[in-house]
């Protein structure tokens, strides 16, 4: 396994930097107090659309993309680095379009999407234009067993007819959204992991309601989560993804680059959280020293330093098995690094409150929303129990 950097990443990194620094990161402030000032819920961010615009003039668009038909066609260990710098920034990832669902969603239709599809969502989406949302995760029953969904997706003729509801659809609330990558039951006598269809629902259509917006431990998102109703929504039957019957296997193809790029980002959050521990460190003095110089406070910054080393490795491992072998083999490795990642992130981002002391927990630094991503990352897109069973029939598997 080689993970050193080639020369192309060497600079797209060099220019991800400057751009963060430079751009994104003054820009913060000036981009929540915009959203928080809005008279409504979300409207399209002015900030937000200058930096778009500056990242793609510098080159760092798409390039979540390794469909060289539609991005730069970077393999996965070279868009590791670059996730994990956006992870820096809650805003980076959508400043350089290599935001959730929408990537997600960008590759399924690359993937699987008919030309009609990609001509008339994959395109715009690249284009920054509109933005998108995925409709998986239901109220009404345990979700990480999506062999449960109830949602009914019905051929009658040349059209299929929507009944039910989702919840946690992201970016649902987003002024730019325009469709949903939407999961239904199709066959309930089908067998099991043969139930289920995708198909594409425009947002406006009749019968689509945003229900609600669902906060994080009390934060908003621009776009936030919704819980969606759909009651008698019509859909040409040439909306459909794939296949009827083939959900589950689109959505492990989606999910599995998906999780990755969560854990790349999640380790750039937990860089900065200890990067705010080493200021606060040296800044502080308690006891007659600095912080830094606490025993205790050493010991934690070690820790820290030691997991973030060891999550980045195991997510480099799991970039490079998705290139060579494939989402399937790469199973147990996506897996881990789905559960070491997040918990790496809330441990360092914990301590580095804990360290802040009341400042920790106020709005002053950013920790407190920076851990609501942190832990709310151990339940979505599969919640640890689930990661962890797949782990442990992976090693009971093994030979002696």
């Amino acid at each position: 396994m080689d993970f050193a950097p080639t020369q192309r990443v060497r600079d797209l990194s060099e220019r991800m930097w400057l751009f963060l620094d430079e751009c994104v990161r003054p820009a913060e402030a000036r981009y929540w107090s915009e959203f928080s000032a809005a008279q409504v819920p979300h409207r399209i961010s002015p900030v937000m659309e200058e930096l778009k615009a500056e990242a793609r003039r510098r080159g760092l668009w798409n390039l979540f993309m390794p469909d060289e038909r539609f991005g730069p066609g970077l393999s996965n260990v070279e868009y590791a680095p670059l996730a994990e710098i956006t992870g820096w920034s809650p805003i980076a990832p959508e400043a350089t379009n290599c935001s959730a669902p929408d990537t997600g969603n960008m590759e399924v239709l690359a993937q699987f999407g008919t030309p009609e599809q990609q001509e008339q969502w994959l395109k715009p989406l690249l284009a920054g234009e509109i933005r998108s949302c995925v409709g998986i995760t239901e109220p009404d029953v345990a979700s990480s067993d999506p062999t449960q969904l109830e949602c009914r997706i019905v051929r009658q003729g040349d059209e299929y007819v929507i009944n039910g509801r989702k919840w946690w659809t992201s970016g649902a609330a987003h002024p730019n959204t325009r469709v949903i990558l939407l999961m239904g039951l199709t066959d309930p006598d089908g067998e099991r992991y043969l139930r289920h269809t995708f198909v594409l629902v425009p947002i406006d259509a009749p019968g689509v309601t945003v229900v609600r917006q669902l906060k994080v431990f009390g934060f908003d998102d621009p776009g936030s989560h919704c819980e969606v109703r759909f009651e008698g929504v019509r859909v040409p039957a040439s909306n459909r993804i794939g296949e009827e019957g083939t959900a589950f296997l689109i959505a492990q193809a989606r999910l599995g680059p998906g999780r990755l790029h969560h854990c790349m980002r999640a380790i750039g959050l937990a860089e900065r959280a200890l990067s705010l521990m080493r200021e606060r460190a040296k800044a502080r003095t308690a006891f007659g020293k600095r912080l830094a110089d606490q025993g205790v406070v050493r010991e934690q910054l070690a820790r820290s330093r030691v997991e973030i080393e060891q999550a980045r490795l195991l997510c480099q491992k799991a970039a490079w098995m998705l290139d060579t072998v494939g989402n399937r083999e790469a199973r147990f490795e996506i897996a881990a690094i789905k559960v070491a990642a997040p918990r790496v992130a809330c441990d360092v981002v914990d301590r580095a409150i804990q360290l802040h002391g009341g400042a920790g927990v106020s709005q002053d630094v950013p920790l407190t929303q920076m851990y609501s991503y942190a832990r709310a990352m151990r339940i979505f897109d599969g919640p640890d129990e689930v990661h962890l069973a797949t782990i442990a029939r992976e090693e009971l598997r093994r030979e002696s």
